[in-house]
């Protein structure tokens, strides 16, 4: 099924206007979600809309509310809300390019790409994309759709462009707020090398794909079992993990050394399994 566009129009660059569709760039994981099921029947439960000391009543009964003060609501129909939504526009208007590293990471909601609507589209798109390139920058525009405006921000990737909706900054919580308790005191020399040596050696290029929702795959599997149980009850033993709360004060420094040595360890066991590995294979290959 081909990919359906969140958002068709022109990005406008000055007097330059650009055709662009704009695509969703992640896709809902593999979570897993579950219904109330009344058991004696097997049948999923529904709700009643109900008010209290009234009962059920009609949903052609129910209007938007927006509390101003406790349990007083300002009663809005969909007529008045409809009338101040933003127009769906069709121009995104670049008005700003900033470094990309005066964005802090807090801001960043969801990533969009975006491709240009058509052959026509493509020589002024790649130009754009080219310039912000060379230019190390990234474009920032308000992009409305479904009656909301979104700040947004662009830039190069790959052949493509990304773009990615901004929170705005009444929307983030600033952190220092939450750090001031910690405190200042520089830790030893000795302990940062010795975290530093972990660091590196578990330093590795970045793969999503080897990462993997633990909890949701073993949900599958035990579904999968209560499935083929026709209903009988399954219970999946977990190994939990080691707790690292106790009675004792960890010893900072010793716990360091060993899991510096327990990584080592590893990697040099890998490493001779991959020397074995290639040794078996060798003589297969001369008698072949």
């Amino acid at each position: 099924m081909a990919a359906r566009a969140y958002w068709q129009g022109n990005i406008r660059l000055a007097l330059v206007s650009i055709p662009v569709e704009i695509y969703a760039a992640v896709k809902s994981g593999a979570a897993i979600s579950f219904r109330q099921i009344h058991e004696p029947s097997g049948k999923p439960i529904s709700y009643e809309k109900v008010v209290s000391g009234i009962g059920p009543i009609d949903t052609d009964e129910i209007v938007k509310g927006y509390e101003i003060s406790k349990g007083n609501y300002v009663l809005l129909d969909d007529d008045e809300i409809e009338a101040v939504r933003i127009e769906s526009k069709k121009t995104l208007d670049l008005v700003q390019f900033v470094e990309a590293h005066e964005i802090d990471p807090l801001y960043f909601e969801k990533p969009y790409y975006v491709v240009p609507a058509d052959d026509l589209a493509e020589e002024a798109f790649i130009v754009l994309r080219e310039a912000l390139r060379a230019a190390k920058k990234i474009a920032l525009g308000q992009l409305s759709v479904r009656g909301h405006e979104k700040l947004v921000a662009l830039k190069p990737c790959g052949k493509g462009i990304l773009l990615e909706t901004l929170r705005y900054g009444d929307e983030v919580r600033q952190g220092q707020s939450f750090f001031k308790g910690i405190g200042t005191d520089k830790p030893e020399k000795d302990l940062i090398d010795l975290a530093s040596s972990l660091i590196e050696q578990k330093t590795a290029p970045f793969d999503a794909s080897e990462f993997h929702d633990r909890y949701v795959d073993a949900l599958k599997k035990l579904v999968e079992k209560k499935a083929r149980a026709k209903g009988k009850k399954v219970l999946e033993d977990v190994e939990e993990p080691a707790s690292a709360t106790g009675g004792n004060v960890i010893d900072l420094m010793a716990a360091l050394k060993k899991s510096v040595g327990d990584s080592k360890g590893k990697t040099a066991a890998s490493k001779t399994a991959t020397r074995k590995t290639s040794t078996r294979k060798t003589p297969a290959k001369k008698r072949a």
